[in-house]
């Protein structure tokens, strides 16, 4: 997709474009599987905690001037208590991993190696901070699921081609306002891992 063009932000970028973040997560977390409710109030909480650390990373994609897509990553260990305690629990040096949050693009700009692009660039970041395994979770929906698309293709198989494979029996609880619900409620997160080195 030509004029597309994706860069790594961090310090005062990065923290300049949360709010791009913030609108693209509530923007496209709002299809299956996420089926997200979500708010600018909420949004600007999660990604300020998000920024907070020194190794965060954006990972934009620009058409012109318009963030049409973003993905983050910071160490595992600066994150919510909800994704680090599976982790410290197995017993598990979160200084290792880095985690790998939100991977949200536009629909229009599916299919065109963004989302390549996004792994790549975070998998650098990682590992120049000296991360030995990237993780990330993602939304456990049965295939049943009312809300499920007949046409639902779930992302696994392009996850598992970057590298990436389940981690079994590690899962988290994150909980959100889904569309049409009066208040939020829990989520199974199955997370995923890759080594770096």
């Amino acid at each position: 997709m030509s004029g597309i063009r994706v860069e790594a932000l961090t310090g005062a970028l990065l923290k300049a474009h949360l709010p791009d973040v913030a609108r693209l997560r509530i923007e496209v977390f709002r299809d299956f599987p996420y089926l997200y409710d979500g708010d600018l109030d909420y949004e600007a909480r999660y990604m300020a905690s998000f920024a907070a650390s020194a190794d965060a990373l954006v990972v934009a994609a620009f058409d012109g001037d318009a963030v049409v897509g973003a993905s983050t990553a910071a160490p595992l260990a600066t994150q919510m208590a909800e994704v680090r305690e599976p982790f410290r629990v197995r017993g598990e040096d979160l200084s290792r991993y880095f985690y790998f949050g939100e991977s949200v693009l536009s629909g229009a700009y599916r299919g065109a190696g963004i989302g390549v692009r996004f792994f790549e660039e975070r998998e650098r970041h990682a590992r120049a901070c000296g991360a030995a395994i990237a993780t990330f979770c993602a939304v456990v929906r049965g295939r049943d699921h009312p809300a499920r698309p007949a046409d639902y293709v779930p992302l696994d198989a392009f996850w598992t081609k970057r590298g990436f494979a389940v981690a079994p029996g590690l899962l988290c609880q994150l909980n959100w306002k889904e569309i049409g619900a009066a208040e939020e409620t829990p989520k199974a997160m199955q997370f995923w891992t890759k080594r770096l080195s």
